[in-house]
């Protein structure tokens, strides 16, 4: 593996049977499906909740179910986007559901945590892209669990700074928005999302900083076919609208129906650019193999959890 410091266009692992990218290593996960998880994935049938975990089939799910943890997701399993990246289901979903908020209250609850991670699907279909659902659920989640932590990952709400402030007024102690990727791999990786959409979410949310002691979040993915200068760049561009905590992970093609991986980065490659984006000033910088946006978010703030 060439080093990550080294040229333009980063290295390419080589290819495997039908033209896939062999997997290394180091993204070997082990399947514990232990009473903790058992629980969880009860607890979600029982309550009739959606967790980014299963919907988009993340490598973390064993890890985090096994230690009483979940990202919940809300407005339904239905996502009115179709990115090449993600395996939530697309299409029209139905109306939300006003009983949801309670529903999602009393998970957080059950689960007993100290930093609950919400986030949803897009909801192009609504007016307002389903904010309105999401302050009732922000609101159900703090009247329940007043000691709970919030962290919210939330979509670009196409644009509408109207419905995002509807989110920023229940006043979330983590706001995360994922840019995902390079600026130019934004038409094929996320159809019906725009770069500018998504730095201006990160500029709206960090002006509210002076109103509470607010973090602001996002997350890029390697092996989609950018380049070292292309990450470079936008983590630079990502810090200078807002964002001061940054995930970042590798890209894993859920099924065969999604954008196959282009190369598979070395972990040395994401020690790089964490220290890379210290430099750059950001605040805490999550990088490796497996991170995700809300893999071990509460380390990701941890000052008060320790009162």
């Amino acid at each position: 593996m060439g080093s990550p410091n080294s040229g333009t266009e980063l290295p390419t692992a080589s290819s495997g049977q039908e033209g896939r990218v062999p997997k290394p290593p180091w993204l070997r996960i082990r399947l514990r499906t232990g009473p903790e998880f058992r629980a969880i994935n009860s607890m979600m049938s029982d309550l009739s909740l959606s967790t980014v975990c299963q919907e988009a089939r993340c490598p973390n799910i064993y890890e985090c179910w096994n230690e009483r943890t979940a990202t919940l997701m809300i407005l339904g399993e239905t996502c009115t986007r179709r990115c090449s990246f993600c395996s939530v289901a697309s299409g029209l979903p139905p109306a939300p559901d006003a009983e949801e908020p309670g529903r999602v209250a009393e998970a957080v609850s059950r689960m007993g945590l100290r930093h609950a991670v919400l986030t949803s699907v897009d909801r192009d279909d609504l007016p307002d892209g389903g904010a309105a659902h999401w302050a009732a659920v922000m609101r159900a989640v703090r009247k329940a669990n007043p000691r709970t932590r919030l962290e919210v990952l939330v979509p670009d709400f196409k644009g509408k700074g109207q419905a995002l402030e509807q989110v920023l007024d229940q006043r979330p102690d983590v706001f995360a928005h994922n840019v995902e990727t390079v600026p130019r791999l934004y038409r094929t990786v996320r159809p019906g999302s725009g770069y500018e959409h998504s730095l201006a979410v990160l500029t709206q949310a960090a002006a509210r900083r002076d109103h509470w002691p607010l973090r602001v979040k996002s997350n890029l993915m390697l092996g989609l076919g950018e380049t070292r200068e292309e990450i470079l760049e936008t983590m630079s561009e990502i810090h200078a609208h807002g964002a001061e905590i940054l995930t970042i992970g590798q890209y894993l093609q859920p099924t065969a129906e999604q954008q196959p991986v282009a190369r598979y980065a070395h972990p040395d490659e994401f020690k790089a650019l964490a220290r890379a984006g210290r430099e750059m000033g950001y605040w805490h910088v999550e990088a490796g193999p497996l991170v995700r946006s809300s893999y071990h978010a509460a380390n990701h703030r941890p000052e008060d959890l320790t009162s």
